[in-house]
């Protein structure tokens, strides 16, 4: 399993989210970082490098190599890329 990193912003982003919508991000990460399963698409543009983990009505950008991820951002979607 990859190690998860958050950038310093992350858990107050995540705790502005209502706690069931929080549980399941958490557990998307998770499970991203153990099977590499999820719904993830590589970003372009402003955003090349970065993936993005869509997790119902909220995305997570995020970074990955081959021992961690690196959370950057959590947002709902509409506001995603503002």
């Amino acid at each position: 399993m990859k190690a998860i990193r958050l950038e310093p912003n992350v858990p107050a982003e995540i705790r502005a989210i209502d706690r069931h919508a929080t549980i399941t991000i958490l557990r998307a990460i998770h499970r991203y970082t153990e099977t590499g399963t999820g719904r993830v698409k590589a970003l372009s543009g402003a955003f090349e490098g970065f993936l993005r983990l869509r997790v119902g009505s909220h995305g997570v950008f995020f970074e990955e190599t081959a021992d961690a991820i690196t959370v950057h951002h959590v947002s709902n979607r509409k506001d995603a890329y503002r």
